[in-house]
């Protein structure tokens, strides 16, 4: 019997490896690449940042954030409402103050036209026609700028339209205002024998209930009430039996609840999308 090579091409099938080595080295295609979890921000880290949170606070829908960051982004989006709207109003402005000079223009025109019509033929006869040269009446001083798709002489100003007062979730969507942010507090395990610093542990929180570490493997809820951070579990075995928190022997509601979403940058997420994509030329037969 003879031995095959390690590389035959006397296959009729063109299998998965030969198609990946092909493309690797043609530089066609598009490479797929399961993103590790270094990329994968945890999950008391803030939406914002990607930063583990000094001051956490939470949305309503389970997004964490920096209390510090959260506030400058709200405080930066009510500036650029303020700006957008001094310009609309700038512009409505300067529309009424056009439509007042039509007008005007119009009852001029109107109270000039009751001459005779000799007179109007004459005037009319005698009055220059307006020149077509971008060189007059002042339009030497500017001179429209065909490289600029604004300043071409084609181009029509661009009507604003009034701007949205709501500010809204950078990762939802959702509305938020600065009353729906929730401040929480997170349990830190208590290792006399580990004097690392808190960032550099692995195992930083826990259930302040069942003392289950956190991670972003561990499905988490945040009790409205108090702020603590449970896992899921603790929720379905133990506060959702009498709707009491163990804490504090409070009342909760299911309201009272709020699952708190894990993981997650601008292009993964946890259990969602964990592969990169690297689009190259694809060639077509």
């Amino acid at each position: 019997m003879t031995r095959h090579a390690r590389n035959c091409t006397a296959g009729a099938v063109y299998t998965y490896h030969e198609k990946k080595k092909d493309a690797a080295a043609s530089g066609y295609g598009t490479n797929t690449q399961r993103v590790g979890k270094d990329s994968v921000k945890d999950f008391d880290c803030c939406c914002l940042t990607l930063q583990p949170c000094r001051n956490p606070v939470v949305t309503k829908h389970g997004y964490l954030f920096d209390k510090e960051a959260i506030l400058e982004y709200i405080l930066a989006k009510k500036k650029e409402y303020t700006r957008k709207l001094k310009e609309f109003e700038k512009q409505k402005q300067q529309e009424e103050e056009q439509s007042a000079k039509d007008e005007l223009k119009k009852l001029q025109d109107y109270l000039s036209g009751g001459q005779s019509i000799v007179n109007r033929s004459d005037s009319s006869s005698t009055k220059d026609k307006a020149s077509v040269s971008n060189m007059t009446n002042g339009r030497d001083k500017v001179l429209p700028s065909f490289w600029i798709p604004s300043k071409t002489p084609e181009a029509k100003e661009a009507t604003l339209q009034k701007p949205d007062s709501t500010i809204y979730c950078p990762v939802s969507g959702n509305p938020l205002k600065m009353k729906d942010l929730i401040p929480i507090k997170f349990t830190q395990v208590r290792d006399p024998d580990d004097n690392r610093s808190l960032i550099v542990k692995q195992a930083r929180y826990m259930c302040p209930i069942t003392h289950d570490i956190l991670s972003n493997s561990v499905p988490c809820a945040v009790i409205k009430t108090s702020g603590d951070v449970v896992t899921m579990e603790c929720v379905e075995k133990l506060i959702k039996k009498d709707w009491i928190n163990p804490l504090d022997n409070s009342k909760l509601k299911e309201s009272d609840i709020i699952p708190l979403e894990r993981g997650g940058t601008g292009y993964a997420s946890v259990n969602d999308s964990l592969e990169g994509k690297h689009e190259r030329p694809v060639l077509q037969a």
